[in-house]
């Protein structure tokens, strides 16, 4: 069975944006899309450890604010790219809260 954890209002996203989650293991990036969609990530382009939280979020697809590698935050696979990722983590939005998937993550405080 998963358990999620509640992270914040949705609303506390502005939409096209993102915010950050600090964890026992790393920073995730928490994104809502134009059509009110949420998606998690490891916030930490393979590339250049380029923050993917302050990219620009365009459909279900974040790009890189360094050097606009394209991320598909569905997967988590860099486009045109087989060595690209990064971790994905299940979310879901309920009551107007977002809610992480706790076992992948401790969440310590949200940021």
């Amino acid at each position: 069975m998963t358990i999620f954890v509640d992270i914040g209002s949705l609303e506390d996203i502005p939409p096209q944006g993102a915010r950050v989650v600090k964890t026992a293991q790393g920073c995730v990036a928490v994104f809502r899309t134009a059509d009110d969609q949420v998606f998690a990530l490891e916030d930490r382009c393979p590339h250049k450890g380029g923050p993917l939280s302050e990219g620009i979020v365009h459909g279900d697809r974040v790009t890189c604010p360094l050097h606009n590698w394209v991320f598909d935050m569905n997967s988590g696979q860099a486009q045109g790219s087989d060595e690209g990722m990064v971790r994905t983590y299940a979310t879901r939005v309920r009551n107007g809260r977002i809610l992480i998937d706790a076992t992948l993550i401790r969440t310590s405080r949200a940021a």
